[in-house]
């Protein structure tokens, strides 16, 4: 049986991107950055930004295309509720919060969305400014690799390898 995981579920990444788009709003976001950014929100304490919000856990490339999944998924369901609609330019579609999506950010009250929004913040003004997608992406694998490679060393003189 296949049981879904709850912190990765589609309302609970569309509350994320919902956060992100908000605090974006007026401005649009693509797909690419937006997974980049939901990274970076949750992963900030490796970016020279505030505490990371979930734990540091080893992961692959693979992560990336599961999150660009689940962000697809969330987009749906906030399109679906009239809180973000998409905009079709010629360099591709751009994810946007609609004005009642933005006001809906403000409305909840749960801690973890006080958290979110502060790295939201810190991700939509900070960091987005100094990277773009490619160099985010690059960043990421990097970490992956070092963490690999830690790991490798770490299993090589527990093991005699």
């Amino acid at each position: 049986m296949n049981t879904p995981n709850p912190l990765n579920g589609p309302v609970e990444v569309a509350v994320r991107v919902l956060v992100l788009l908000a605090r974006s709003y007026p401005d649009p976001i693509d797909v690419s950055m937006l997974v980049a950014l939901d990274h970076a929100m949750l992963h900030s304490g490796q970016f020279d930004g505030p505490p990371s919000l979930h734990p540091h856990l080893p992961a692959g490339p693979g992560e990336l295309g599961l999150r660009r999944q689940l962000l697809h998924k969330g987009l749906a369901v906030l399109m679906r509720s009239g809180l973000a609609e998409v905009e079709a330019r010629d360099d591709g579609l751009l994810y946007r919060a609609t004005h009642r999506g933005s006001g809906f950010v403000g409305i909840l009250e749960a801690p973890y969305v006080a958290q979110l929004q502060d790295r939201a913040r810190w991700a939509v003004e900070e960091y987005a400014p100094r990277t773009d997608t490619l160099s985010a992406m690059r960043t990421i694998a990097a970490i992956w690799n070092e963490d690999f490679l830690a790991s490798a060393r770490d299993h090589e003189g527990r093991f005699g390898a």
